[in-house]
């Protein structure tokens, strides 16, 4: 006896889903944030991660427009934070060069001093 094979059922044809436009994930710019946390300017750092936080979480929903919002914040706190820490480290830098050109770090008495004199 022969084996008989029949093809399964199809299903049947109804009208065709439309392909959905599901967007491309948007960067989250956590890494960015903390870094920038870290080690320039902690206040616009915490806000770039909170914003960097919610990225994933709204894309997730399929809320892409908000997360893209977040995605646009976080970027935007990340590059303010960078700026305003490297101005407050270039304006230290300044002030501590000045402060030991004019003599005045040897006058705190602080240790190490005596070597600034010019």
């Amino acid at each position: 006896m022969e084996n008989q094979y029949t093809t399964p059922p199809q299903p049947l044809q109804t009208s065709p889903i439309p392909p959905m436009d599901i967007p491309e994930r948007p960067k989250t710019w956590l890494v960015e944030s903390i870094l920038i946390t870290i080690l320039c300017c902690l206040p616009f750092g915490i806000v770039g991660i909170v914003n960097a936080a919610k990225v994933n979480s709204l894309y997730d929903q399929t809320l892409y427009d908000e997360a893209k919002r977040a995605s646009a914040s976080a970027k935007k706190w990340a590059i303010i934070g960078l700026v305003v820490g490297l101005i407050v480290s270039l304006v230290y830098l300044a002030f501590i060069i000045r402060m030991a050109m004019t003599g005045d770090l040897s006058e705190m008495g602080l240790p190490g001093a005596e070597g600034f004199s010019f």
